[in-house]
């Protein structure tokens, strides 16, 4: 039986801008490899409402599940939580569960629960919140999509909170292979490798070191032995 599948969507004009690096996808990827769940896609857009609407339900309909992360802040640009209830057809608004949250913690920090903090308080409905331990203000989760924070502690923060809940598959085993040569004259028995092991994923990444050319060769499935095996023959194919 194939791993459930699962798509990532990243909001935020200062990530396009180049303003942010996104370290998002890298963490969310290695914990979603640990339970057996296969990330097909990311995609990255803008703080744009009609982009946020159109790509939540495209990514809601082609996979398992969706983790959003970006634009559940307090300001005027943190436009995700409303948009994600119009890409579902559901109203938002602030929820009593969420406010109490906020104001326990504001007090206890000795600050207001302003209109602008509230905002984050304002969850669709029918969604479930997201535990988040770091500061406090929710994630939530709607039908398939788990929306969150894009600041990494908090998403971290969240991921662990929501990966438990979801089934997962059997996790994958990786093995990186270095082959001195050039992408050009391994190929064609990596093609042929790739044949004889349609279930494993097998990628080439290239690199040039002290002047010479090579790639490091990934092979990644569910079955250690079958990854194993292809190894050794690559191994055998092209040794050191």
């Amino acid at each position: 039986m194939p791993n459930p599948t699962a798509a990532m969507l990243v909001i935020g004009d200062e990530i396009l801008s180049g303003r942010t690096r996104d370290a998002n996808m890298h963490h969310l990827a290695q914990r979603l490899t640990g339970a057996g769940i296969d990330l097909r896609e990311v995609r990255m857009i803008s703080d744009d409402g009609d982009a946020i609407v159109a790509a939540v339900q495209a990514l809601s309909r082609a996979y398992d599940t969706v983790f959003t992360s970006g634009g559940i802040g307090p300001t005027h640009d943190d436009i995700t939580a409303d948009n994600v209830a119009r890409a579902f057809g559901v109203h938002i608004d602030v929820r009593d569960d969420a406010r109490a949250l906020l104001a326990a913690h504001y007090a206890r920090v000795g600050h207001e629960l302003n209109a602008a903090r509230l905002r984050m308080a304002r969850i669709p409905d029918g969604a479930t919140l997201i535990d988040n331990p770091v500061s406090i203000a929710p994630g939530f989760t709607i039908e398939n999509v788990h929306v969150m924070a894009g600041v990494p502690a908090v998403f971290e923060a969240m991921v662990a909170s929501v990966l438990p809940t979801l089934t997962g598959g059997q996790p994958l085993v990786s093995e990186t292979l270095e082959i001195r040569r050039g992408e050009g004259d391994i190929a064609g028995p990596l093609a042929e490798l790739a044949g004889r092991y349609p279930e494993l994923s097998i990628g080439s990444y290239p690199f040039q070191r002290d002047g010479m050319f090579g790639a490091n060769i990934v092979i990644r499935g569910s079955d250690s032995a079958r990854v194993g095996a292809a190894i050794a023959e690559l191994q055998a194919a092209f040794p050191v």
